[in-house]
């Protein structure tokens, strides 16, 4: 221990040697050491550091957003010397700078305002250019800025690519596209000068009811984890220092979000710390020992009766102390200010800001409000200037590590020539082709142009396409309508449409008002598709959500979460028009969260899951529809028969679900289905080893081979039960699996690898054991129809 000590100090008075030798080499000159691009990243903050005032690094602690009319002229241009008056110390960060706030409107909501044309490519990197220059060049210090944005599913501007949304993309199963996904969207977002994406979310989801289960990647802590790792992966890169075509990404929310008490956004968490550091934290702790994640974001809501942005367990024992986490913490939009409007855990701003900076919170969004206060804390005594240092020393090092000292300016005649180019938009076809469900399938599907005959489209949102939350408007959107007008014209049939179905008035995510259409209108609709379908041979029906029936509920007068799992309004009584009439009929899904869509699966003769595809919605729908492209993807959370059964997460423990004296207890489809228009046969489990001690690793094997006349793809799913163990434990738990191509015939042989955290739980003492003992070892195509086989570890 002693030599251990002894050669910490040592590296440390050489660290600090090299520092004092760089900084006296500089005092010579007149270029600070922290504008010197070849000194250490460590070396430049802690010159830059020195030299700030309390107020200045106040200020880097502090982002704009709804008071952006503090820095900007009335039409909406950066005004440098408006800044300099309302921000004499600098400013940390602009929060989307694409939109126009602090022009049209200041409502404060958590999207874009309603009938507002925000920023083109041009006009955003024009504004970050012109606040940047302000920064570099008028502030004392100089300290560029970060620029974040949104982009939950493509980078939330105008005219960018969108992508399925997340729910979507986590029914891929595959995490090589999602990375590339991100990708896309780091270099759109890059190229007008973002850097900060507020994104991904990995808030494990166990209430369907809750309106944002579609910003998530469902209901399991592992696809949770593997997804969101390859999302940061695409954002960022595998290195803290930022390529330039790369963003740092947010991590949120942490923690506790998916699983709100009643169902409602910003709920308690009713949640148990077993239950955080089994299923809720461990996506959060993979990315970040894994990834060189920047910043992560608290969730809104409390557990045990402490709400995150006031919790140093949960961000500085558990975040910072046990995961290493070396980034910022960005706070939730409002999530300061509502320790006093919504928790009434403090009674005004200088009480919520020594909350949130106490927990480990060091940046405060969207605007300054509570933060500012955090001057005459410090002058108090009750925060410590080096308390202060240690913030600020970590928001200086991201922007070194992010290259802004260097190039906080872009080519603004280039942004828009690299947005939605067209290997982005062909990316975003695949992988909505790639995001897509079969949930039944019996024979209709492929369509053939041939035998189609006269093809009846029916819904509002056959043409009037729904893209999810958090996005923009993209150049073009492909409606269904669209994509199948195409495929008659190529293939010689006949398209009808009929309306048949309206949800609601508008679709705008960010109205606070919801206008559900009158009955009697629908009725009338579905009269004269009823009508248009008795001359049909074939039927396809779009069915769903939209961006209001189900959405982010940010304030009391903006709700979105439901009550029901069921289709709203009048579409089951459209379906069973419909189905009345014994035509080949197939219902494509639009929506973001799993539906109890009984009707449909006893009487539709195809349902394909397409949750929000994004801009080739229509493109990726006629592909699916007509065999181009093989169903392949499967559900990433389970499907409810109704509200009753839950909550219907499938890895519970084994006194759950007894049964009911009223209903079944079985899912509508478990967790991990999906159908394809070929068959498959997995075979069952291998073990490389049969028995291992507690630390030993081992691999499982499974051919899979395509028995049908199809190439398809699958999915081989890995689940693992501890038989018996000192704490109770889930029935089956995912921890592995690979989405294989295979051609007609074709056999391959599937590996996954099982490693000691694998197996591992939190025994009594909530410490991470792994016990001796048999474990089930489980693998199949869903989490219902598995082929077992016993691993003893010894």
């Amino acid at each position: 221990m002693t030599l251990q000590l002894n050669r910490r100090h040592f590296a440390a008075g050489v660290s600090a040697t090299a520092l004092a030798v760089s900084a006296a080499s500089h005092a010579a000159t007149d270029k600070p050491l922290y504008k010197d691009a070849s000194a250490s990243v460590e070396a430049r903050t802690a010159d830059l550091l020195k030299r700030m005032t309390v107020e200045e690094k106040v200020a880097q602690m502090m982002c704009i957003w709804l008071q952006k009319g503090k820095i900007q002229t009335d039409k909406g241009d950066f005004d440098a010397k408006k800044a300099s008056e309302a921000f004499p110390n600098g400013l940390g960060m602009i929060a989307r700078p694409s939109d126009r706030r602090g022009v049209e409107n200041t409502q404060a909501n958590a999207g874009a305002d309603v009938g507002v044309v925000n920023r083109n490519p041009l006009e955003t990197a024009t504004y970050i250019n012109a606040a940047q220059k302000w920064a570099v060049e008028k502030t004392r210090l100089g300290i560029p800025m970060f620029m974040h944005e949104e982009s939950l599913h493509g980078y939330v501007a105008r005219d960018s690519t969108s992508f399925p949304q997340a729910i979507g993309l986590a029914s891929s199963f595959d995490p090589q596209l999602v990375e590339k996904v991100f990708s896309v969207c780091a270099r759109e977002m890059r190229a007008r000068g973002a850097n900060l994406a507020l994104a991904p979310v990995v808030d494990v989801c166990r209430e369907p009811r809750w309106g944002r289960v579609e910003e998530t990647y469902g209901e399991d802590t592992h696809l949770m984890g593997v997804m969101g790792k390859a999302a940061v992966t695409g954002f960022s890169g595998t290195d803290r220092k930022l390529a330039k075509d790369k963003v740092f990404a947010t991590l949120k929310h942490m923690t506790g979000h998916g699983q709100p008490e009643n169902g409602t956004n910003v709920g308690p968490a009713p949640i148990s710390e077993r239950t955080l550091r089994e299923v809720f934290f461990p996506p959060f702790e993979k990315i970040v020992k894994e990834t060189p994640i920047a910043a992560v974001m608290p969730s809104y809501n409390e557990i045990d009766g402490v709400p995150s942005h006031a919790n140093k367990w949960l961000l500085d024992t558990v975040l910072r102390g046990e995961w290493g986490f070396k980034g910022v913490l960005v706070s939730d939009y409002f999530a300061i200010k509502e320790m006093i409007s919504r928790h009434h855990l403090v009674p005004d701003m200088t009480e919520a800001a020594y909350r949130a900076v106490k927990a480990g919170v060091d940046i405060e969004t969207p605007d300054g409000e509570a933060y500012p206060n955090l001057i005459k804390l410090v002058q108090s005594g009750r925060v410590s200037e080096a308390e202060i240092d240690a913030i600020v020393h970590r928001i200086l090092e991201l922007k070194f590590l992010g290259g802004l000292f260097e190039n906080p300016y872009v080519d603004a005649k280039q942004a828009d020539k690299l947005t939605a180019t067209p290997d982005a938009i062909a990316l975003a076809r695949e992988a909505a082709v790639r995001s897509a469900v079969l949930l039944k399938n019996n024979g209709v599907l492929p369509l053939d142009g041939k035998k189609v005959g006269k093809l009846l489209l029916l819904g509002t949102h056959a043409k009037d396409t729904p893209i999810g939350g958090y996005s923009e408007i993209p150049r073009h959107v492909v409606s269904i309508h669209e994509g199948l007008e195409k495929e008659a014209k190529a293939q010689g049939f006949t398209l009808e449409y009929r309306e048949a179905i309206r949800l609601t008035e508008k679709r705008d995510w960010a109205a606070d008002e919801v206008k559900f259409v009158d009955p009697a209108v629908n009725a009338k609709l579905i009269a004269e598709a009823v009508e248009a379908a008795k001359s049909a041979d074939t039927i396809v029906m779009v069915l769903g959500d939209n961006e209001q029936t189900s959405r982010e509920a940010w304030a009391d007068n903006h709700l979105g979460d439901r009550e029901s799992l069921d289709l709203i309004g009048q579409q089951n009584d459209l379906a069973a028009a419909i189905f009345a009439l014994k035509k080949p009929t197939v219902v494509f899904l639009l929506n973001g969260r799993p539906l109890s869509i009984n009707l449909l699966q006893d009487k539709a003769d195809a349902i394909i899951e397409g949750w929000y595809l994004g801009q080739e919605t229509g493109n990726a729908a006629a592909d699916l529809l007509f065999g181009r492209a093989n169903p392949g993807g499967k559900l990433p959370i389970t499907f409810a028969r109704n509200v009753g059964q839950l909550p219907v997460f499938y890895n519970h423990k084994p006194t759950a679900r007894r049964g009911y004296l009223d209903g079944d207890v079985t899912p509508l489809y478990p967790f991990g289905f999906g159908l394809s228009y070929t068959t498959f046969d997995i075979s069952a489990p291998r073990l490389s080893k049969a028995s291992i001690s507690a630390n030993e690793s081992l691999t499982v094997s499974v051919d899979v081979t395509n028995t049908g006349k199809l190439k398809g793809d699958e999915v081989v799913q890995l689940y693992i039960r501890d038989d018996y163990s000192s704490v109770t434990r889930p029935i089956k738990e995912l921890k592995g699996f690979k989405r294989v191509t295979l051609e007609p015939g074709a056999k391959t042989t599937v590996t996954l690898s099982i490693t000691p955290a694998d197996l591992a739980f939190f025994d009594t003492d909530m410490k991470r054991v792994v016990e001796a003992g048999t474990f089930t070892i489980m693998v199949g195509p869903n989490s219902r129809d598995l082929k077992t086989t016993t691993l003893t570890v010894a």
